[in-house]
């Protein structure tokens, strides 16, 4: 069956989105600089058992841009679920698609009914130097080079050297990223997150939930994996072997395992 696909106009934006399949909601949070076509291998496989909903969060992909007008992605979700008459969902988000799943649990947990969080990171966390430097090289090479330096320099990110052993794989990641707008080097972003941060408050987090990491991914991401998995009440941990910032692309059979296992768990019960 064909994705519907279409736009919501939703929270002072535009959002693009595809939904496929039917049972429970369960929705695809993407990462920065990416859009939803990186769970092209979650997206139909999910569908056969869930209603799949992934979507391109405000500032990339087909949807609107940020404005000076200030935001959070966490209600921009808030209120793409209720155009669509999703009262509660299963979220799955990775990279900073895990930090706003982490959000919009924390400030709606009646909305959620159990969370995935793949390679996350996450508000509040206080990165290494070593991570903080490497970060800002790529709003240098903005400054110095405008947005296509500052993509080969995100592309050149650790993050992203386990892919490259996968070409093809690679080369899809790098597609993404070539079609991203690249705003969010050149312009201010107005989105603000949660007060506390989520790093405050994993205690809070009472659904059911399973962190998922890349075997290979930066030592700051292992971190906040084991941060989640010390302090999230119910919680789950999976360490996929030999892959690393993009576990989902990088290894999504075992993924999409995983996946399958813990949000189909207590359904027969």
């Amino acid at each position: 069956m064909r994705p519907h696909q279409d736009f919501a106009a939703v929270n002072g934006t535009r959002l693009y989105y595809e939904v496929s399949g039917s049972g429970q909601p369960l929705v695809l949070i993407h990462g920065f600089t990416l859009d939803l076509r990186m769970w092209d291998d979650q997206f139909a496989a999910l569908a056969r058992t869930f209603q799949v909903i992934r979507y391109d969060m405000r500032g990339f992909g087909q949807s609107a841009m940020p404005t000076s007008e200030s935001y959070t992605h966490a209600d921009d979700l808030k209120a793409l679920l209720g155009h669509l008459r999703v009262d509660q969902a299963h979220l799955v988000g990775l990279s900073k698609g895990g930090a706003i799943a982490l959000d919009f649990t924390l400030a709606y947990p009646q909305r959620v009914k159990k969370l995935v969080l793949i390679d996350s990171v996450l508000g509040g966390y206080s990165w290494s130097p070593e991570a903080t430097a490497r970060q800002q090289l790529i709003w240098q090479a903005a400054s110095q080079g405008g947005i296509a330096a500052a993509k080969a320099a995100w592309l050149a990110h650790p993050y992203f050297v386990p892919i490259r052993r996968q070409p093809a794989v690679a080369a899809r990641l790098a597609h993404i990223v070539a079609d991203y707008s690249g705003w969010h080097f050149v312009n201010r972003d107005t989105e603000h997150g949660l007060t506390p941060p989520a790093s405050q408050r994993l205690r809070d987090i009472h659904v059911p939930t399973l962190v998922i990491v890349g075997e290979e991914d930066l030592p700051d991401v292992g971190r906040i994996a084991d941060l989640l998995h010390q302090q999230v009440p119910n919680v789950q941990k999976v360490v996929v072997p030999a892959v690393g910032h993009m576990a989902n692309m990088e290894a999504p059979d075992l993924v999409n395992t995983a996946l399958l296992q813990f949000l189909t768990e207590g359904d027969a019960q």
